[in-house]
């Protein structure tokens, strides 16, 4: 049986940072990844003589982290293509805009700041390092958005715009989460719209050729110690350390990072059985469910009719669209999502449906040569075995005041990693990495 001072199970950004950490700090370490691939819920893929990224692909102001390390790893960046006017679907027919703030009243507008702001407001008070022990928590986290936007937001059209940043931000609906989850979000990420906006948000860069070269030269550096193929089913602790058994055989380390989205780590077989708490709280973290699609053609043809590709839609199955074309043009690149409960309906509709409904959107939004494809991709991510669910997990009413402080609290000789488990980008891969630093910082100081 093999031994190593750390053993990580999960081979994505959160686990790959544990690893490095440690290693630099003299440790010696494992890594355990039940996929044949590393990057945890970003994969990139190559389809119709394309890169496109299937799971995480953007990065923005305030995640200084994930510059960093694609700076280090030589991994160049481009901006969201966005030049042009979006196109709003919403009953009767296409509306060309040159700004979403166009397509709705200014009593929707209105609603819709005068709501961001109180907020943004609540997510002053919020204690990132101890959400649950912030001013006002229980009541804020005994309310789900969908209560709190029936109560102060009178006005629909607001109400209609908020719910879209909801569900693209999460995933889910907003009678999924409550008030102070959503608020934690805002003061970990510094506000709403570093969330939901392109230029000056989350989604502002690219990845030139896609985020796995990122993971991959993080897994590069650690060489052997990442092992590929081996999915974790059991793991014994106890004070003398713990022993890990997955497919490929067991292996013995004093400390493990379980670096695993909370759903698939509350699934694995501890022994002795976890604390209750523990056990409650990875019941009480679901993830988000997203089919994220890929439309590719032979060149960004909507660009040369003044749109940008950017195309939403108010009660449709799908919410959002972007350009992802390849920064020299050479494809056209369409890139959106099934969310939240329009993704669970569209699971059924198998690839092929999805794809014929995509596209008829499109040719609705953007003219019938949205209909001259040359192929098409997607991804579920809830149907993915080690996965089950995306973008990350969701807190629900009462979630984080009863169990919240089980996040990040070690359990013996294990600690947990994870977007998750960030105090800053929760949900994010700049969250993912934090975790992991943190993570190491923790195991380093235990191991003396």
């Amino acid at each position: 049986m093999a031994e190593v001072d750390v053993a990580v199970v999960g081979a994505g950004f959160a686990g790959l940072t544990v690893a490095r950490a440690l290693r630099d700090a003299g440790r010696s370490v494992c890594v355990l990844e039940a996929r044949d691939r590393v990057g945890g819920r970003t994969d990139t893929t190559t389809v119709g003589g394309t890169t496109v990224d299937l799971g995480g692909q953007w990065v923005g102001p305030g995640q200084d982290r994930l510059y960093a390390l694609a700076d280090e790893l030589g991994v160049e960046t481009v901006a969201q293509f966005e030049e042009g006017d979006l196109v709003l679907l919403r009953g009767a027919g296409p509306e060309q805009l040159a700004d979403m703030v166009d397509a709705f009243s200014d009593d929707a507008i209105g609603a819709y700041l005068t709501a961001i702001g109180e907020l943004e407001a609540l997510a002053e008070n919020v204690d990132v390092e101890e959400p649950w022990a912030s001013p006002a928590a229980e009541e804020l986290d005994s309310i789900t958005m969908a209560s709190w936007m029936r109560d102060h937001m009178p006005d629909a059209g607001g109400r209609d715009l908020l719910e879209l940043g909801i569900e693209a931000v999460f995933a889910t609906e907003p009678a999924n989460l409550s008030v102070l989850h959503l608020a934690f979000y805002c003061a970990s990420s510094g506000g709403w719209a570093r969330l939901t906006d392109t230029d000056g948000g989350a989604q502002q860069d690219r990845f030139v050729g896609g985020v796995r070269p990122l993971a991959e030269a993080l897994a590069a550096q650690l060489g052997d110690d990442v092992v590929l193929g081996a999915p974790v089913r059991r793991i014994d602790h106890g004070d003398d350390g713990v022993t890990i058994h997955h497919d490929a055989g067991s292996l013995r380390a004093r400390r493990a990072a379980v670096a695993l989205p909370p759903t698939l780590a509350g699934r694995l077989d501890y022994r002795p059985a976890l604390p209750a708490w523990r056990d409650q709280l990875t019941q009480r973290l679901p993830g988000g469910s997203v089919i994220k699609f890929h439309v590719v053609y032979e060149s960004p043809w909507w660009r040369a009719e003044g749109l940008s590709g950017q195309v939403f839609v108010v009660g449709g199955r799908i919410d959002v669209t972007f350009d992802c074309s390849p920064p020299d043009s050479s494809n056209g690149v369409i890139t959106g999502f099934f969310e939240g409960v329009q993704a669970i309906a569209a699971a059924d509709l198998g690839e092929e449906g999805r794809r014929d409904h995509v596209v008829g959107v499109l040719a609705d939004a953007l003219g019938q040569r949205a209909h001259d494809w040359v192929d098409y991709v997607d991804r579920d991510w809830s149907e993915e075995e080690f996965t089950r669910g995306c973008y990350g997990a969701h807190m629900p009413p009462g979630a984080w005041t009863q169990l919240g402080y089980g996040l990040r609290r070690p359990v013996g000789a294990l600690h947990w990693a994870g977007t998750e488990t960030a105090r800053q980008w929760m949900g994010y891969i700049e969250g993912a990495i934090e975790s992991g630093e943190r993570a190491a910082a923790e195991i380093d100081a235990a191991l003396g």
